[in-house]
């Protein structure tokens, strides 16, 4: 199962029983890496993406439905969003060569990154911050706000440390917002979430294909909401599992989903092709959506099916997940920045600490001490 078929179902199905929830977002800037942006950023919660960035679209874009309620009143929203990013991104490529010289690193690939976020755990209500820098994998420098003091596990961050330990008023508003605004937005989002748990779709449409008279045929549902659903063909009143291929659940580029169910009817008798039902259950829905075997409604594109082409032209069932950016960096231990995925987002559940308010954190980012 995909990557991103997990992650959206972790989001409808477990965000409501969280009691650790969290809000992050990660900045990843690149250097001579091949098919990869310059420049990704993303945003999850409860390490489901919400949104995303990067240098190739150019453009903050909302990855779930419920995003959009964040907006609402708020027409600038995401045009304010992709300049913050466009301002990340010019901030990454600059100070990706600062650290190369720190190395002293003239070429190769590299990847500069940054998580920050918060942690809320919604029955103590406790709340925890965190503000770390990655470079090629390995922890650069992180915040610890219990005692106010950045930590540089390597030397080349000491000169970052001791310039940033010396901004009291860029640490006072980071402590403010890791335990006080971060918190405040990902109480939000996660309402939003368990909002849209209760929004129940069935299938916009259920249909038969098949592409040649012989070829199983294909029972598909699409456009159903949440993916809590089962597609399942019967004979009479029992439900088959033999001859019987079941496809993933998948996301649409709406929101919704789709699924398909294959039956092998190699060894049924035409007579006996009235028997068989391909099933929709949704969960919470009391009554299936049922699609009888008919071949008159059979939709296919082979020339030599006995009922004809489909109207309209060839029928095509595509699986795209579209605007997918893979890009993980292991860790040989199970802290930092041991996997971190970049599969589609960017900042967004309000303001990045950093760009909104131009932090001395990160005007004075990396540059070199004299």
């Amino acid at each position: 199962m995909s990557l991103v078929v997990l992650l959206v179902r972790k989001l409808v199905m477990d965000a409501g029983s969280f009691a650790l929830h969290s809000l992050k977002y990660v900045s990843t800037g690149s250097f001579q890496v091949p098919n990869f942006p310059e420049f990704v950023g993303v945003g999850l919660v409860d390490d489901v993406q919400i949104v995303h960035y990067d240098s190739n679209t150019r453009r903050a874009v909302p990855k779930q439905d419920w995003m959009n309620k964040v907006t609402e009143d708020d027409q600038n929203y995401w045009k304010e969003e992709t300049n913050k990013a466009l301002g990340i991104q010019q901030f990454f490529r600059a100070h990706i060569e600062i650290v190369k010289q720190r190395f002293n690193q003239t070429g190769g690939v590299h990847v500069f990154q940054k998580m920050y976020g918060c942690e809320w755990d919604d029955e103590t209500d406790k709340v925890n911050g965190f503000h770390q820098y990655g470079y090629d994998g390995e922890d650069f420098i992180s915040l610890d706000l219990k005692t106010e003091t950045w930590i540089a596990p390597v030397p080349q961050a000491v000169p970052t440390k001791h310039k940033w330990e010396n901004d009291k008023a860029d640490m006072a508003y980071l402590k403010n917002y890791y335990t006080k605004e971060c918190p405040e937005w990902l109480k939000k989002f996660v309402n939003f979430v368990k909002s849209s748990l209760m929004r129940k779709e069935l299938p916009s449409r259920v249909s038969l294909l098949q592409k040649t008279p012989s070829s199983p045929v294909t029972c598909h549902a699409t456009g159903f909401y949440p993916d809590r659903a089962d597609l399942f063909w019967k004979k009479d009143e029992e439900e088959l599992h033999e001859d019987v291929d079941r496809g993933e659940i998948l996301p649409n580029h709406d929101g919704t989903f789709q699924m398909s169910v294959d039956l092998d009817l190699s060894s049924v008798k035409a007579e006996d092709w009235g028997r068989y039902s391909c099933v929709f259950h949704l969960a919470g829905v009391k009554e299936d959506v049922l699609k009888p075997l008919d071949k008159r409604h059979i939709l296919t594109n082979h020339p030599e099916f006995p009922i004809g082409a489909v109207v309209g032209g060839v029928v095509v069932v595509l699986v795209v997940v579209a605007g997918i950016i893979g890009f993980i960096i292991w860790r040989k231990n199970s802290h930092g920045f041991k996997l971190t995925n970049m599969s589609e987002t960017s900042s967004s559940s309000g303001d990045d600490p950093a760009v909104k308010k131009g932090t001395g954190e990160e005007q004075s980012m990396l540059k070199p001490t004299a």
